[in-house]
């Protein structure tokens, strides 16, 4: 013989308070941790002037890759913003910043390397004409030398040969007698041929 027990009527009414009761906490939980997240504004706020940063450092030229990233980043948190997933943009703004501050470093490094690179170059090409303006000088210092040495040339093959360098002639034959009182040598005159008186031959 079997027996089935009902339970009584007030107890019923009591489960269902209860679990009405719970899922309207539940319901009244979750209703309230969404109302608890503020909107990120400071997080929005700082990636996007990390992002101004970055363009403005250049990582559009050194770093596009990592600036594209930090784009597609913060304008997904700004469709969470306007869906009001709060959380979801306050991630989205975190990496969007993130990727910014990178691509902002990224940029610093290329343009530096960029800057030295320019100099490098510019040293090289005045190092290089530096040596031209030597070889240069040099060059036509050796072309003044051999100018001159060519007009020296034509100058001594254009005098006459007695004029040319060479050695003073020597004396005639004169006789050089001391002057008197030791005044130095004088040249006597040559002697005369003699004549005969009488118009005959010596």
């Amino acid at each position: 013989m079997v027996h089935i027990f009902s339970a009584p009527e007030g107890r019923q009414n009591g489960v269902r308070t209860v679990l009405s009761t719970l899922v309207l906490a539940l319901v009244l939980g979750s209703l309230g941790g969404c109302a608890s997240v503020p909107p990120p504004d400071g997080s929005m706020n700082q990636a996007q002037m990390q992002l101004q940063y970055a363009r403005d450092a250049g990582a559009a030229d050194y770093a596009p890759v990592d600036l594209d990233f930090a784009q597609n980043k913060f304008q997904q948190a700004q469709a969470a913003m306007a869906n009001r997933k709060y959380e979801d943009a306050a991630t989205l703004a975190e990496e969007a910043q993130a990727d910014a501050e990178l691509a902002r470093a990224k940029a610093r490094l290329g343009a530096a390397r960029a800057q030295i690179q320019r100099k490098t170059q510019a040293n090289r090409e005045l190092r290089e004409q530096i040596e031209q303006n030597l070889n240069a000088q040099e060059e036509a210092a050796q072309q003044a030398a051999q100018q001159q040495q060519r007009q020296f040339q034509e100058q001594q093959q254009g005098l006459p040969p007695q004029e040319q360098t060479q050695d003073m002639p020597a004396p005639s034959s004169s006789a050089l007698q001391p002057l008197p009182q030791g005044g130095g040598f004088q040249t006597l005159p040559q002697p005369q041929p003699q004549t005969n008186d009488q118009g005959g031959h010596p």
